[in-house]
Parts: structure tokens; C-alpha cells; sequence
């Protein structure tokens, strides 16, 4: 077997086993931002495919391929979610203000899984904290950690 085979047949196998990306057990609720950000990746990963096809790179259509198969059931099974106004209660996309022991401040929106980005400030809501908000009204507290925060405001966003 010739050393040109052998490679093309490893690059092969490299490609393959890129695997794919694990979709959530979790619903898949989203903000309206949320729903943006996945057409966004869409419309993104779809021309970059195209240029990956013009330029026959294989590597990169199997990696934005798989990509493209992650966003699209993500945009299949989303549930907008938008919370109603004027709720009292913790609910998916609102903004809470909390105020832990040591009267620090955070505030934190909680947000569908994949337009979480904490040291943004937004929460997914499935994280430790958003289950343990959800439900709960101001002055009520809800502990996380062993740590126990204060709700001092409610925001729709």
C-alpha cells in the first residue's frame, strides 16, 4: 500500500469521526433573541458550506455539515418563550437581581441552553440557580451551593 493512500485514508477516518454534537434532553425553549442567534447560525453555516462545496474541502463541509444538523434540530424542536408582563414569579426570560450574604449584587437573565453565557449574564435554564429562581417572587430566597440569595427585582429583560 502506498504512503498517498494511507494518508488519504486517515484523513478520512479523521473526518468521519468528527462525531456530532450532542443535542439537550432538555426542551429546547428559547428567547426571541434565542430563535435570531439559531437563524443566524443558519443562514451563517449555509454559506460557508457553499464555499466549503466551490473549494471541495472535505474536512470543512463534514464539520459545518454537522453543524448545520445541530442548529436545524435545535430550530425544529425551539419553543418561544416569552414571559408575561408584569408576572410576579421567576419565569423563563426575565431578569433577576439577586443579592447574596455578603450584599453583593448579580443580576442574571435566564435564557435558553445554547444563548447562555454567564460572564454575559444570561443563565441557562436549566442551570443550578434558574431551577432554583423559578417559581419564587420578590423577597423570597433561594439557595444554591450552600449560598442563599435574596430576590430583589424582577425585570422582562
Amino acid at each position: 500500500m502506498s504512503r498517498a493512500f494511507t494518508r488519504e485514508e486517515d484523513s478520512e477516518n479523521a473526518i468521519a469521526g468528527i462525531g456530532e454534537r450532542p443535542i439537550s434532553p432538555h426542551r429546547n425553549l428559547v428567547t426571541e433573541r434565542g430563535l435570531a442567534m439559531i437563524e443566524e447560525n443558519l443562514a451563517d453555516l449555509r454559506d460557508i458550506l457553499a464555499k466549503a462545496e466551490r473549494k471541495a474541502d472535505r474536512e470543512r463541509i463534514a464539520v459545518v455539515s454537522r453543524d448545520l444538523r445541530y442548529w436545524t434540530a435545535r430550530r425544529e424542536n425551539a419553543e418561544l418563550s416569552v414571559p408575561e408582563p408584569g408576572s410576579d414569579q421567576v419565569r423563563f426570560g426575565m431578569g433577576v437581581t439577586l443579592q447574596g450574604d455578603d450584599d453583593r449584587k448579580v443580576h442574571w437573565k435566564i435564557v435558553g441552553e445554547d444563548e447562555a453565557d454567564p460572564a454575559k449574564g444570561t443563565i441557562s435554564h436549566v442551570s443550578p440557580m434558574a431551577v432554583a429562581l423559578f417559581g419564587k417572587k420578590v423577597g423570597d430566597v433561594a439557595v444554591v451551593n450552600d449560598k442563599e440569595w435574596e430576590i430583589v427585582k424582577l425585570s422582562e429583560s
